[in-house]
């Protein structure tokens, strides 16, 4: 099978808006669509090319507006994400695909599913977001102090949320991979902090720095859509999802998982013991695998 090499380019879309794409894995064929987590960007997803390519796929992330050189688009929801996939995608010549977020990338995950059901043959959401304001759901129960403090700013607007980010995490900016478990604090536990010491931590700090070289245009709009409807229905999946999540993850609780294995129609928990948030990550192997066989 070709491999192609690890590409980096911006699409301009027809209404003026620039994607900043990361492509890898196979040269051509069906795709293994990533969504970062937040904040964070397309390169975040690197290390997954070798394995998307001895699957047969292409690997295919996006960063989200706002986020590297990808245009600002004050005001998004979640399913916004639909139509610049779908635009990628067309850009490509990709035919069909699976698609996998992480942490924040998760409701867009799903949103793909949702809303490119013609073009989605699975999904797979890593420690990913539940919707807020739900009745049997405490969005922050368990969350680490720096999450909570984050919410409470986003609960109170914008302009609340663009102080406390400047306030808090203006580090983010410039943050290296020796630096990264101090600057993440009280939302990582121990497996985490392992995960980082194996090889993750250069590769998360360069893509939180990548992502963030204009600014925090990208994670303010992620929050803010993470605060309100979601734009679709999650009834209106109907392919394959798979829930994964640990038990030990202080960025998005286990109850967020919880909840979205038993409110995604025909989700497959994966309820990992022993596991954090950015611990799942080393899993790529087997989530890639169990999406290409639930898609067949």
């Amino acid at each position: 099978m070709t491999s192609a090499a690890i590409s980096t380019f911006n699409l301009m879309l027809s209404g003026g808006r620039t994607l900043d794409v990361v492509t890898g894995g196979a040269a051509a064929g069906p795709a293994l669509l990533c969504h970062h987590g937040t904040p964070s960007d397309a390169t975040a997803w690197l290390d997954w090319s070798d394995a998307a390519l001895q699957h047969g796929l292409r690997l295919v992330a996006i960063s989200r507006p706002g986020y590297a050189s990808s245009t600002p688009r004050p005001g998004r929801d979640i399913a916004a994400v639909a139509d610049d996939v779908r635009a990628v995608l067309d850009h490509l010549a990709v035919p069909w695909f699976v698609t996998v977020g992480a942490s924040g990338g998760g409701p867009h995950a799903l949103a793909a599913a949702a809303l490119l059901g013609e073009r989605c043959r699975g999904a797979a959401t890593l420690a990913g977001v539940a919707p807020w304001g739900l009745e049997d759901l405490d969005f922050l129960a368990g969350m680490g102090p720096e999450n909570i403090d984050e919410f409470g700013a986003v609960i109170e607007g914008e302009a609340a949320l663009r102080a406390w980010l400047a306030a808090n995490a203006a580090g983010h900016r410039t943050v290296t991979g020796d630096q990264i478990v101090a600057e993440l604090g009280g939302l990582i536990p121990a497996v985490d902090r392992l995960a980082l010491e194996r090889g993750l931590a250069d590769q998360l700090a360069s893509s939180v720095r990548r992502a963030l070289t204009g600014g925090f245009d990208g994670w303010v709009e992620d929050d803010l859509a993470f605060a309100k409807p979601w734009g679709f229905a999650l009834d209106a999946i109907a392919v394959p999802v798979a829930v994964w999540q640990g038990d030990l993850d202080l960025m998005v609780p286990f109850a967020h998982g919880a909840w979205l294995a038993a409110h995604v129609p025909g989700a497959r928990p994966r309820m990992i013991a022993g596991h954090g948030h950015l611990s799942l990550l080393d899993l790529r192997d087997e989530i890639i695998a169990e999406l290409l066989a639930q898609s067949a």
